[in-house]
């Protein structure tokens, strides 16, 4: 059997470089959820860099705890997170071994497998919402922390892969603030999107929580 070339994994030394590089080339590439019930595969559409020690708005921006240990390496492996107790949120690590950095996936395109996600974003008005976000992205992926560490660019049985796609050309691709982040993180244009992709979530700038009386 003859793999197609946009289901081919992606190698690790495609995570094995800068994570400005990584984010954008993310664009295009198919993410496959191995279910149960069955397989999801999603095109990503939205991206956010995070560069570890050299970004006030990386979680390992003060160094390695518990939480953030999988962001250190190695690459090409998945790093979830839990925020606002409700929400998961799914990375992919890039950069060699022990830079921290790593790459949000933010909104994508359920290309395969939409009866499965609609089970799980019942609020979702169409299929263009399914993982519009990445609190939905990684609920319509029914990712969790179980799933924290997992090996996206291996060829055997794994609950995620990272594979080819189809790249998005350089002149589709835009670039601007990340979302909700803020201080001096709030100011690199370090959210890449493909341009006018219905799945692309809304452009929210960081507002501070009010502390009740």
């Amino acid at each position: 059997m003859i793999t197609p070339p946009d289901r081919t994994p992606l190698p690790r030394d495609f995570f094995d470089r800068p994570v400005l590089e990584v984010a954008p080339d993310l664009l295009g590439r198919l993410i496959i959820r191995t279910t149960p019930d069955g397989p999801i595969a999603l095109r990503i559409t939205e991206v956010e860099a995070y560069d570890g020690p050299n970004d006030p708005g990386s979680h390992a921006y003060r160094g390695r705890t518990p939480r953030n240990d999988v962001m250190f390496g190695p690459p090409g492996h998945v790093y979830v997170y839990f925020t606002y107790g409700m929400w998961h949120c799914m990375n992919l690590v890039c950069g060699p071994e022990g830079t921290a950095s790593g790459v949000l996936l933010r909104a994508g395109e359920i290309v395969e497998g939409a009866e499965l996600t609609r089970e799980r974003r019942l609020s979702a008005r169409n299929d263009k919402e399914l993982a519009k976000g990445p609190a939905r992205l990684a609920t319509a992926l029914d990712v969790d922390r179980s799933l924290d560490g997992t090996d996206a660019c291996t060829m055997g049985e794994t609950p995620i892969r990272a594979l080819t796609g189809t790249p998005v050309p350089p002149e589709q691709v835009r670039s601007g603030p990340r979302t909700g982040v803020a201080g001096d993180g709030g100011v690199h244009p370090w959210r890449f999107w493909v341009a006018d992709d219905p799945t692309v979530s809304p452009y929210r700038a960081h507002v501070p929580r009010r502390r009740s009386r």
